[in-house]
């Protein structure tokens, strides 16, 4: 009797697993799609968009946040290999800055690009103006349009060339910004000495071999003023 009992009320058993691993789930999502790290532990934080992002409300971006606390700065992608700049650039700088943030501007560099032509495309994109954060040089691995990178000769000699050029239009170093796919094949953040940015959703990663300075530390924070999820970053205190 027992036994025919428990075998009838399996089946029971299965939309309830359902419906407790679907609540699991939202839950998840919910809380990674609001978390932030900790203001105590890292009291400046910002973001970094780019034209992907769509139409930004600076005011309410400054204004709202992560447990009530808006951004501190935002940092721009500007310009991309040889030819894509961010035809906003400009206005959005502009913006930001009337709603009291403190941006920065980012490059995407391109390995399989001569650097002097990516030089080239960012100081016609970003003015040379004291009063930006240090620019950021995002590297990575792209096997869709660079499927056979050069080696680690070629990349030195490369990235020191665009390394000179645009620190001599802005007047201070750069910020590295290696993946973890790049940094354990040419091991940028241990041979060029750079403050490095490194990326790791949720918990400061370690495939850097020294300290780094900012941490994109989430890719998928939802904020008010910004239409979809955005790469929340920190600063290490």
């Amino acid at each position: 009797m027992i036994l025919a009992i428990l075998r009838s009320k399996r089946w029971l058993l299965i939309p309830a697993l359902a419906i407790v691993l679907a609540l699991a789930a939202l839950a998840a999502w919910y809380w990674a799609i609001h978390w932030a790290p900790d203001r105590t532990r890292y009291a400046v934080q910002g973001l970094w968009l780019d034209a992907g992002d769509g139409a930004v409300e600076w005011p309410t971006l400054k204004a709202t946040g992560p447990g009530g606390h808006g951004a501190d700065f935002v940092y721009l992608t500007a310009s991309s290999g040889a030819a894509v700049r961010d035809p906003a650039f400009a206005r959005s700088l502009d913006a930001a800055r009337a709603a009291g943030l403190q941006v920065g501007a980012v490059h995407v560099y391109d390995l399989c690009v001569a650097a002097d032509v990516q030089a080239s495309n960012f100081v016609t994109t970003v003015p040379r103006d004291r009063h930006l954060l240090p620019a950021a040089i995002a590297l990575d691995l792209d096997p869709q349009h660079c499927p056979d990178p050069p080696g680690q000769a070629v990349i030195d000699s490369e990235l020191t060339t665009f390394l000179n050029e645009i620190e001599r239009h802005l007047g201070r170093p750069v910020v590295l910004m290696p993946s973890p796919a790049l940094e354990a094949r040419y091991h940028l953040a241990a041979r060029i000495d750079r403050n490095v940015w490194v990326s790791g959703d949720f918990r400061p990663p370690t495939y850097v071999a020294r300290p780094w300075v900012l941490w994109t530390a989430t890719h998928r924070l939802r904020l008010a003023g910004v239409g979809g999820p955005v790469r929340w970053v920190v600063v290490q205190p």
